[in-house]
């Protein structure tokens, strides 16, 4: 069940860090998060950091789906907190290879046909 209640985490937390859409929020955060540190820079900070953000978006979840882990009480929620996060970070560790893998293996393809079409 842990792992997929860690799939929703994964997937808001690699949207708003990687993602195209969440792009200038980023580049926004990165500019001006020292300049307004003082005010609001755990805001500011919560898309530049993943780890940070992983963190809150496991709260959230575990806050709507009242999801617990090996005890009933506050423990539960202590235990599926700390799951949670680990099995994001897991998921996001396959798809970031996963990635790689596919954008290797395009190079590899393009050099291979443009290696045909100059022996031509």
């Amino acid at each position: 069940m842990a792992s997929a209640v860690g799939i929703p985490v994964a997937c808001i937390a690699w949207t708003v860090t990687h993602e195209e859409v969440f792009r200038e929020p980023r580049q926004y955060c990165q500019k001006n998060a020292p300049r307004h540190a003082r005010y609001c820079g755990e805001i500011l900070l919560l898309i530049h950091l993943r780890i940070l953000l992983y963190h809150y978006v496991a709260a959230g979840v575990l806050i709507i789906a009242r999801f617990k882990l090996l005890y009933v009480d506050w423990r539960g929620y202590l235990f599926a907190f700390f799951a949670l996060v680990w099995i994001a970070n897991q998921y996001m560790s396959i798809y970031n290879r996963l990635r790689l893998d596919i954008k290797h293996e395009q190079v590899e393809i393009k050099r291979r046909s443009k290696g045909r079409h100059a022996n031509r």
